[in-house]
């Protein structure tokens, strides 16, 4: 199981393995506070893809796109990989600190991260 969650959200023994998939560190945030598995930047929208959309010049369908074939590049599909090792261990719980909860990068990720996972299955 796959979830999302808000990194200023408590942190819960269900949440299984939390990995950060915000390029930045979430503000006011501690290391000891997020309980955090791991920090995969390797799979965040880069800097110009990411201001490109918080500043409105791209819809959510047009970042979603160019999000999607940036997490097919090498670098990033090592990243799924890695991603997709804690998933199949059990739940793994998406850590960001994104405000809009219906448009973000996370929910592009967790979409791309099932596709692949679903690929790799016999």
């Amino acid at each position: 199981m796959i979830r999302i969650k808000r990194a200023y959200d408590p942190t819960l023994k269900a949440d299984g393995a939390r990995v950060l998939v915000d390029r930045l560190w979430p503000r006011g945030c501690t290391k000891e506070a997020l309980e955090l598995r791991s920090w995969a930047k390797a799979v965040t929208p880069s800097p110009d893809l990411r201001k490109a959309f918080h500043s409105g010049a791209l819809t959510f369908a047009a970042f979603s796109e160019r999000y999607r074939q940036e997490l097919a590049l090498p670098e990033a599909r090592e990243g799924l990989d890695e991603l997709a090792a804690l998933a199949d261990l059990g739940t793994l719980t998406l850590i960001t600190a994104n405000r809009d909860e219906a448009q973000n990068h996370a929910l592009v990720l967790k979409a791309a991260l099932e596709a692949h996972l679903k690929k790799e299955q016999p």
